[in-house]
């Protein structure tokens, strides 16, 4: 059997079309968009996966229970990924979140499932600080009071039947994970109790809900159920698997997804908490499947039958694929019988419990046939607006161009505009019908208002359009977004630059140049007035520039020389660029993140250049060759302290004159973006025998990193991963030889060097190397035994090498002295 059935799978798999990189392809006589709407009609079922980062959802099973079995599934994230790395531009914190939100919108959409975070804004309490081994650290940074609450208020608002965290509470995972399985276990009781968080039952009308099963992934050994989830759909070409796998493409800035074979695939699931006993366990035991079964817990004769008569329709619909002409009436009957269902409910005397429960799956119920109503009746809507990013007080123009791209005329046709509170637009627009293959225009003045609030890349869409149509006397609603983001961004954006200033008290300068990128997003001619706002007896030359635009998006670069006092003193300080601008003050940066997979969005923040002064020592003139990886900044933390930095390119790489450079930093994980490094690596290493002196930074195992020919003597990356790093930033530090020139040349470093780091104090430690390598820092996270191999220095032919996995871009991003100090002394090792 098992053999008959890879070949029938081959079979199938030659003559379907399958994408491994994007969205799944239509077979041809595949209707996926209407698929897609009517299998949910099938199973009352809703699953709630929790996990804590982007990407941490369980795309094989989610695709196989959404879009194999219909189930409503959801993913709740905790945090928006803001800790991480990002491997597909230089955005860091805030930036990187929402490029991480935003693609786990475009990967859930692949596998049909509605994604939820608890962080609510932009630094918000919870947010990934970066790695953490402990829940208790976790919750504690987080809040556990408030990450609690928001978990409960998703759970009574969602109303999961099933729930199932995406990670096992143990000691070699993640503490976000295991912080967010002990919560999401904690609530499969709380929820249920009207004493927890009682302000959401008393103030927001939410109410109690009980879920009836939670399960943790497993073993096959603590598997109590497994399910075979690697069949082929024909509907989409591939396995829920390979589907699963074409959402996690859309992670990109975390590098996801991979092609996999089409096979069998068994989940396995362990069973931990249930409201019923369970002698024997499958997946949806104990939780009504469809309308029938929910009819076999009621006695009310009148409910019981309606609904047996609704189940039969839904499947019949179900049944009509892909006739869409044949699903469109039926799909209103539907809807017209499962709304008058829900007002019986809703008068009925049922049990409270029962009652509350089956009108949530009448109202998903209904949300689910407006969908298949919508889909079957062929109405497409193009919608345009005369420009995706507005102003405070602008006009424009919304054009929806609606299409009966079907062979039945649609009735009662209306469109209308969803915005916020104080816009102006017209209200509804009747179009009365729409004949076959008709298409008609509406348009819509808006003007916004002048006190609109500005972009928030984590709130709903400030546009949108609301669609109706009424068919056999049942009135269907869609509302549509806009192919891109509708946002109000401020009349101006001023970006100072550099973002860090580094003063250093040892050659201080008398001046420093701040440019301002002043950005206009007035439509049309505008002006505005920019100054510095500096620290206490700093002067800057002009005090006040003024800039003037034609049109929108136009950008003008000033530059304003800052008259630094005699001696600055050592610490933090700020300099904010400011606009004044149509009687208005900005002093706000927009950054704009855009990539091909994800919508638009914008990062609004105060427009600061974050100062410090300190000793930094670096007696000589010393030239750096940096190759940059596309995942640090360093080159250019370096470049505005003073330092001569050369960015090397492919040519320079391939054949160019390395000698020139008393010192080449490699950027982190660079062999893993750049192929041409690896290409050349004889010619680096040639460079260092002659002399040169290399500082590598860190990679992570898998980055082309081969421990036998990726240094100049055998280096191993700890693995597996997570155990090798030290995540707490304030591990005591041990500098083994503290009178190595490492630590005295040309800055005399101190354990005061070690304060005030960020995040982490290392990733990916080594686990083995030759003993060629000195060892230099000892450090461990609390309770653990130490690492030893943050920092290794090794001679090779007539120059150095050092490798180091110590985290110093995040430290000189955040303007740490410590961290320039130690990285100073490493690019000047081998030169005095």
């Amino acid at each position: 059997m098992k053999k008959f059935f890879y070949v029938l799978l081959s079979v199938l798999l030659l003559t379907s079309m399958i994408s491994t990189q994007g969205i799944a392809v239509e077979d041809e006589g595949h209707d996926v968009d209407l698929w897609n709407a009517v299998k949910p009609l099938d199973t009352t079922v809703t699953f709630l996966n929790t996990g804590a980062h982007p990407d941490d959802e369980r795309s094989d099973l989610l695709a196989y229970l959404s879009r194999g079995l219909g189930v409503k599934t959801a993913s709740l994230i905790a945090n928006r990924g803001e800790g991480g790395q990002n491997e597909i531009g230089n955005e860091l914190g805030d930036a990187l979140g929402i490029i991480r939100s935003n693609e786990m919108i475009e990967a859930s959409k692949i596998t049909g499932v509605k994604a939820y975070h608890l962080s609510e804004e932009t630094s918000d309490d919870i947010y990934d600080f970066g790695f953490s081994k402990s829940p208790e650290e976790t919750l504690e940074k987080w809040g556990e009071e408030v990450t609690y609450e928001r978990l409960i208020r998703l759970i009574r608002t969602y109303q999961p039947d099933i729930v199932m965290p995406s990670f096992r509470d143990v000691p070699t995972q993640h503490g976000h994970h295991r912080a967010i399985t002990i919560l999401s276990l904690q609530a499969f009781e709380d929820a249920a109790d009207p004493t927890i968080f009682p302000e959401q039952i008393e103030n927001e009308g939410l109410k109690p809900f009980q879920s009836k099963k939670l399960y943790l992934p497993a073993s096959e050994e603590q598997a109590t159920t497994s399910i075979e989830i690697g069949d082929y759909d024909p509907i989409y070409g591939m396995t829920y698997p390979q589907l699963g796998e074409e959402s996690r493409y859309m992670h990109k800035s975390q590098g996801m997804g991979n092609d996999i074979p089409a096979e069998p695939r068994q989940f396995h699931l362990e069973l931990v908490k249930s409201v019923e006993d369970m002698d024997n366990d499958s997946l949806f035991k104990g939780v009504p499947y469809d309308f029938n079964e929910w009819a076999n817990e009621l006695s009310n004769e009148e409910i019981v039958q309606e609904l047996q008569s609704l189940q039969s329709n839904l499947d019949h619909i179900i049944e009509l694929y892909p006739d869409r002409e044949a699903i469109l009436p039926k799909s209103q009957q539907a809807l017209k019988q499962n709304r008058n269902l829900l007002d019986l409910v809703k008068k009925s005397n049922l049990e409270e419990t029962i009652k509350n429960d089956l009108i949530h799956k009448l109202e998903l119920k209904e949300e689910q046939l407006q969908e298949v109503s919508y889909v079957s009746s062929s109405l497409d809507v193009e919608q345009s607006i005369d420009s995706n990013v507005l102003t405070q007080g602008e006009e424009t123009t919304v054009n929806l161009t609606l299409t009966n791209n079907g062979n039945k005329k649609l009735h009662h046709v209306n469109v209308s505009l969803l915005s916020p509170k104080g816009w102006e637009h017209q209200d509804e627009v009747s179009l009365k019908h729409l004949k076959p293959n008709e298409s008609k225009v509406v348009s819509f003045d808006v003007k916004v208002p002048k006190d609109a609030e500005h972009f928030n890349p984590y709130e709903e869409s400030i546009l949108q359009s609301n669609i109706t149509f009424n068919e056999n006397g049942t009135e269907t609603t869609k509302v549509l977004e806009f192919d891109n983001t509708v946002s109000v961004l401020p009349d101006v954006s001023v970006n100072p630059s550099p973002s860090n200033l580094t003063i250093n008290t040892a050659d201080q300068p008398e001046q420093v140049d701040v440019t301002v990128l002043v950005r206009n997003y007035v439509n049309g001619q505008n002006e505005a007035n920019v100054s510095l706002n500096l620290p206490e007896g700093w002067d800057s030359t002009p005090s006040t520039q003024k800039v003037a635009f034609s049109e929108r998006f136009e950008e003008k670069e000033l530059t304003f020389q800052v008259d630094l006092p005699e001696n600055v003193d050592e610490g933090n300080f700020n300099i904010t660029a400011l606009a004044e601008s149509n009687g208005k003050l900005f002093n706000e940066t927009v950054q704009t993140i855009s990539y091909e997979h994800i919508k638009d969005s914008y990062y609004i923040y105060p427009a600061k250049v974050n100062g410090v002064s300190f000793e930094l020592l670096k007696p000589d003139h010393l030239k750096i060759g940096y190759v940059e990886s596309g995942f640090d900044e360093i080159a250019d933390h370096l470049i505005n302290t003073g330092f001569d930095v050369t960015k090397l390119d492919t040519a320079d790489l391939e054949n160019g004159d390395l000698s020139q450079y008393d010192t080449i930093v490699t950027g982190i994980r660079a062999n893993l973006s750049r192929d041409e490094l690896l290409q050349n690596y004889d010619h680096l290493m040639e460079y260092v025998e002659n002399g040169g002196h290399l500082v590598a930074q860190y990679h992570k195992p898998w980055d082309n990193w081969d421990p036998n020919t990726s240094a100049p003597y055998y280096l191993e990356i700890g693995q597996p991963s997570i155990e090798w790093r030290v995540t707490d930033e304030d591990a005591d530090v041990t500098m083994t030889q503290p009178d190595h020139k490492v630590f005295n040349y040309p800055n005399n470093i101190t354990d005061a060097d070690w304060d005030n780091w960020v995040q982490e104090r290392g990733l990916y430690f080594p686990m083995n190397w030759s003993n060629q390598y000195e060892t230099l820092v000892s450090m461990a996270d609390p309770g653990e035994e130490p690492f030893d191999g943050g920092i290794l220095v090794t001679d090779y032919g007539e120059g150095t090498y050092i490798y180091t996995n110590l985290v110093f871009y995040r430290q000189l991003n955040n303007q740490v002295p410590g961290g320039y100090r130690i990285f100073t002394n490493l690019l000047y090792y081998g030169h005095e």
